[in-house]
């Protein structure tokens, strides 16, 4: 765990299947596989598969196979979510959704927009093949999209725009023209885990973990924070175990941390990018879904200058920022032909059908008569902000009444919450009984591991959902807590001289809902409702005054 290499050398999926189908025919220790040296060119098979009854399949290749067994919490998750879905009349027992990243306060808006008369247009070329870069007015459009919203210094260039079916598309294309099997992408953790899928399981690109934690130190001023220094350190511990790495991936808004980078944060991992020349890749895909007027984001494109141009690539998509998931559609932003050309020849596998293009160019347009986009601006994201912002307010305040720690930030539809204290021994295994405790409860999160978080004990929670999804909800996450909560002192009461708890906190109660970018000690920051949930989180812990006496909270 102490390694920041996520992936070993030239992964050999044959030998990796071999170790699999030993763990899981003879029991093997789950434990002991997973702080196998890398350098002993080992997989962390417990990280990213279940090998309990496996067997190899006659029908697939070694590569196949090890798909076939892939998996994790948040696949578990979602195909139980899905064999049983909450319905309010149909199914009000069933499983609430608050582990998928969806929007799900705008199918009014966007079903209205959607089938309005424009959106309906059959014309011949939309039934043939495209350029697969995507067709030419779509990419027009895209070009004028981002120019707007991305306040690029200069117009963006249709020419430099390619479309894919999602940007998961995008991660696996680019990792694919950018490294050899075997190489490796920089990424802090934690991160989306569906990216793991994207890049190594498609492509056999291994990713090297920047590990990040929650502990406010002189460098680091918010949890979570990402640094130079820690890009440098995880940089060079993967050249010295051998490991070539080819680029940097950076989300923001981050995903789960919800966090919104600087403009000099985001020149200072380009300058990192440049001195080593990596390839940036930026995934921006919230970038739209910042709901709160204090937070300003920043778009790699509206950059007065680029530290290096020919190695920094763009994602956006819509699939978030307007509500719709389920249309895939995902666009690349680069200025280098050779890099746009080489993704554009995977377009092949990965092409947006005709119609939809269609549809995606005349949602994307809609100005009206003034130069802005008249129903986005005054329309869509007016209302998307307003329920993203109330629905968030509702989770959150319901955290505080709880005395749950959580990171308080204003993009995304995430919250990142600090379940660490209803963790008795503070393990991975720990966490995952809990996350299964919850969908036993019939309530989906994600857990930390399911974004390689270093501490576990986290878990990201979606907040953009209806109202009466999030009340129950919340109520079956309550329930859960409390339970867990009297299971804890009832277990302390019978070993009163152990002290589990020393270590525990030692970060989070120094940082309990904090608000954006600011450091969380200074009191022009907090509000008076961080000041209540921080005191009822304290007075929950029965020690509390005998380790914080009024010298030391002074």
């Amino acid at each position: 765990s102490s390694s920041s290499v996520a992936m070993p050398r030239g992964l050999d999926f044959s030998q990796a299947l071999s170790e699999i189908e030993a763990m899981g025919g003879r029991g093997g220790n789950l434990p002991e596989m997973r702080v196998r040296p890398f350098a002993k060119k080992r997989v962390d098979i417990h990280g990213f598969c279940n090998p309990s009854g496996f067997q190899r399949s006659s029908y697939l290749s070694a590569r196949g196979n090890f798909a076939n067994i892939f998996q994790g919490s948040t696949e578990e998750g979602y195909k139980a979510y899905h064999a049983d879905k909450y319905d309010e009349d149909k199914n009000p027992n069933g499983i609430i959704n608050f582990g998928t990243s969806e929007n799900k306060l705008c199918f009014d808006l966007m079903s209205k927009r959607l089938t309005q008369a424009d959106m309906n247009l059959i014309d011949p070329p939309l039934l043939q093949y495209p350029d697969w870069k995507g067709h030419l007015f779509l990419r027009e459009e895209v070009a004028r999209f981002l120019t707007y919203y991305c306040k690029a210094p200069a117009p963006l260039k249709a020419e430099n725009v390619i479309v894919l079916n999602g940007c998961g598309s995008l991660f696996s294309a680019l990792a694919t023209v950018l490294c050899d099997p075997g190489e490796a992408v920089l990424i802090a953790t934690p991160f989306y885990g569906g990216i793991t899928q994207s890049v190594f399981l498609y492509g056999n690109v291994k990713l090297v973990y920047v590990y990040l934690d929650s502990k406010i130190t002189g460098t680091n001023t918010r949890p979570f924070q990402l640094t130079v220094e820690k890009l440098e350190k995880a940089l060079q511990d993967a050249r010295a175990e051998g490991v070539a790495v080819r680029a940097l991936i950076l989300l923001n808004p981050q995903n789960p941390l919800g966090d919104i980078y600087s403009l000099s944060e985001l020149r200072d991992y380009l300058e990192f990018a440049k001195r080593h020349e990596l390839h940036v890749i930026v995934d921006e895909i919230y970038m739209l879904s910042v709901f709160d007027e204090s937070a300003t984001f920043h778009s790699v494109l509206g950059m007065d200058r680029l530290p290096d141009p020919q190695r920094t690539h763009v994602m956006w998509g819509i699939t978030k920022d307007f509500a719709v998931s389920g249309i895939r559609f995902g666009t690349l932003y680069t200025e280098n032909q050779d890099v746009a050309n080489a993704v554009a020849s995977l377009c092949y596998f990965h092409g947006i059908c005709g119609p939809v293009q269609h549809k995606v160019a005349q949602l994307l347009r809609d100005r009206g008569e003034s130069v802005a986009p008249y129903w986005i601006n005054q329309v869509y994201l007016r209302a998307n902000r307003a329920r993203l912002k109330a629905a968030h307010t509702y989770v959150t305040d319901e955290l505080k009444t709880l005395g749950v720690p959580f990171l308080n930030r204003n993009a995304g539809f995430f919250v990142w919450i600090d379940f660490r204290k209803y963790l008795k021994t503070g393990t991975f295994e720990e966490e995952l009984l809990l996350w299964k405790r919850f969908l036993d409860n019939k309530v989906l999160l994600s857990c930390g591991k399911a974004f390689e978080c270093s501490e576990p004990g986290w878990f990201r929670i979606i907040f953009a959902d209806k109202t009466h999804r999030l009340q129950l909800g919340m109520q079956r996450i309550r329930k859960v807590l409390e339970e867990r909560e009297q299971e804890i002192l009832a277990e302390e009461k019978e070993q009163p001289c152990q002290s589990d708890q020393d270590g525990k906190a030692d970060s989070t109660d120094e940082v309990i809902f904090v608000s954006r970018h600011q450091d969380p000690t200074c009191a022009s920051s907090s509000s008076l409702g961080d000041l209540i949930g921080l005191l009822q989180q304290q007075m929950r812990s029965s020690d509390w005054l005998q380790k914080n006496t009024a010298e030391q909270f002074a």
